[in-house]
């Protein structure tokens, strides 16, 4: 005789208080935009990457011109980079200031002794707060993510000195989510590649000259100009490391005469690759 078996057998599980208060992304988002409306005046730090990208067209929707775009200037930043972040402003309508900062003037920050982070984004913020007097009660806001929570980022001690918000982190944002949604708006940046100041590319504990990082941005335009996309050029003095993805190591094999030789010209002695690819968040 078979037993019966019904559903009072197996009863449900019950869902976790966790699971009951997931978002779906559009919930994200509406939880995002609620929030920048709250503020009424809202500067964001933006740097023209994925996820600054994501929240200054959200800022611009809830706020409009009561939200203030700021993009730093210095030479840790490449010019097409920099110049790619300013067409993108002009052309969806945000209100954009450039501002000018000044990290690699700061001895703490060329020393490069593990927090140089901190130095470059407690400038960018510093240079921001000098503008606070022209708006009402104005927030400081940048593009942390559910990402970084897991990272240890001495950039958000320097946001938490200075009371800047997270929205996308108090919006439980993921990358992955927002790429989804960045796609949907139609911006160009959904698909871009993680980037990092120039300064990244330095090992710690290496000083950072202003020559090498000159020398370095020129190397990485060389890659970008042959078509890659997610690549770092670590520097060793007179050697050069490329980091690229593993898919893409077949593509420069066939390359690495010509990519050397121009490599070479910039000042590099030996030009290697490093055969652990791209790792996001590596360090040099």
């Amino acid at each position: 005789m078979h037993a019966i078996i019904s559903e009072q057998s197996f009863p449900l599980p019950r869902l976790s208080s966790t699971m009951r208060r997931m978002k779906t992304i559009d919930q994200k988002e509406q939880v995002l935009l609620d929030e920048l409306k709250s503020y009424g005046s809202l500067a964001v730090a933006y740097s023209g990457g994925v996820d600054s990208s994501y929240l200054a067209d959200c800022a611009h929707e809830a706020l409009g011109q009561n939200a203030l775009m700021v993009i730093a200037d210095s030479p840790s930043i490449p010019r097409e980079e920099l110049q790619q972040a300013i067409d993108l402003a002009n052309g969806r309508g945000w209100n954009l200031r450039v501002i000018q900062t000044s990290e690699h003037l700061n001895p703490d920050y060329l020393e490069n002794k593990g927090d140089r982070c901190f130095h470059c984004k407690n400038e960018l913020f510093t240079k921001m707060e000098t503008i606070l007097s022209e708006f009402d009660d104005v927030v400081l806001a940048h593009g942390a993510i559910e990402d970084d929570k897991g990272d240890i980022r001495p950039g958000t001690q320097a946001a938490a000195n200075h009371c800047v918000v997270a929205p996308l982190q108090n919006a439980e944002l993921f990358k992955k989510e927002i790429r989804i949604l960045s796609e949907r708006r139609g911006l160009p940046t959904a698909e871009k590649a993680s980037f990092a100041c120039l300064g990244s590319r330095f090992p710690t504990g290496t000083r950072i000259e202003l020559e090498a990082m000159t020398q370095v941005e020129k190397a990485e335009a060389i890659l970008r100009a042959r078509g890659y996309t997610q690549y770092r050029v670590r520097h060793h003095e007179n050697l050069c490391r490329i980091e690229i993805e593993e898919g893409d190591f077949e593509k420069i094999m066939t390359e690495r005469l010509e990519l050397t030789d121009a490599i070479k010209q910039l000042g590099y002695r030996f030009v290697t690759l490093d055969l652990c690819g791209y790792t996001m968040g590596s360090s040099a």
